[in-house]
């Protein structure tokens, strides 16, 4: 198997409260680098690591993370909706293969995502039913959330269950660094919106549309400064690509929950997708970081960032 990741921002306000053109043109550049790296690989198999917002889990079961034989996408926020991909031969072989390294992995027979899965594929790929694609849901915003250490074990199996498919195999982690966009919160809720957080009850299309316009003048408050939403915080999240480029993912082990959530936000945890890529990858052995990419965008809510990385060639 040959293997490499990338570490991608999602965000549902591009395309619809952008930063200015010179910005928007240093994102573009780095996507377009990170898309000819995908190209250039050629993945025979892409393990899409994703948080969700509400649209496919809610605290009826809520798992800290759950891997998909079959997937079919919202369409929030303008996305791509139906059904990806999915290999469900490879999506069961990996299941087989975490669960006999002794990692508790909760599974679905046809996962609901959102854009957080959607995103990634149509910039990288052009679409959802482009590529094979194992999905991998990892709650970043659901309380109460576990150790970073199990989101470590988690990618370590599944990157070493995915060497035994002999594969081209792309671990992608999707999602946001430091942001704390206006996200429900389940401790607290009014009844009408407890209900919701829990039953998961689907929307109607003007109920959709409400909470999606609220997102997006939330974005345009927070450009402003006008906003109590925790700041986005370049450092910290340069810290985390910093220690992904090092290679030494044992370093997240220590990162608390509280202490994650109060310096990058409530939805900071987003950043266990791309921890769990990385600690794929790295199952496979040492890697080198090809390329990276980081700018704080108040307009998206969100640090964003962009990665490549892929196995070092044994000597």
């Amino acid at each position: 198997m040959s293997a490499a990741a990338v570490g991608l921002s999602h965000s549902p306000l591009i395309g619809k409260n952008d930063p200015t053109p010179d910005v928007l043109t240093r994102v573009d550049e780095a996507i377009a680098g990170a898309r000819q790296f995908v190209h250039d690989f050629d993945p025979e198999l892409v393990v899409l690591y994703a948080p969700d917002h509400y649209n496919g889990f809610f605290y009826k079961e809520m798992p800290p993370f759950c891997l998909a034989t079959e997937a079919h996408a919202v369409g929030d926020f303008g996305s791509q909706a139906g059904a990806l991909s999915v290999d469900s031969v490879s999506a069961k072989a990996l299941i087989r293969g975490v669960l006999d390294r002794n990692v508790d992995l909760t599974t679905s027979a046809r996962m609901i995502v959102d854009h957080g899965f959607v995103q990634p594929l149509e910039v990288l790929f052009g679409g959802i039913d482009q590529v094979p694609v194992v999905p991998v849901f990892i709650n970043g915003v659901a309380t109460p959330l576990g150790p970073v250490s199990r989101i470590r074990a988690l990618g370590t199996a599944i990157g070493e269950a995915a060497a035994e498919l002999d594969k081209r195999v792309l671990f992608l982690g999707s999602g946001g660094l430091s942001h704390d966009p206006p996200v429900p919160v389940l401790d607290g809720a009014p009844p009408r919106v407890a209900d919701a957080l829990i039953e998961g009850h689907p929307p109607t299309p003007e109920q959709r549309l409400r909470g999606e316009e609220r997102v997006v003048q939330a974005g345009r408050d927070y450009a402003a400064g006008s906003t109590s939403m925790i700041p986005i915080n370049p450092t910290w999240d340069n810290q985390l690509l910093d220690i992904l480029e090092s290679g030494s993912l044992a370093e997240f082990d220590s990162w608390t929950v509280d202490w994650m959530g109060a310096q990058g936000g409530g939805s900071a945890h987003e950043v266990r997708t791309w921890i769990a890529a990385f600690a794929s990858l790295a199952a496979s052995g040492p890697y080198q970081m090809r390329s990276r990419f980081y700018e704080a965008i108040p307009e998206w809510i969100a640090g964003f960032a962009v990665a490549t990385a892929s196995s070092t060639p044994s000597t």
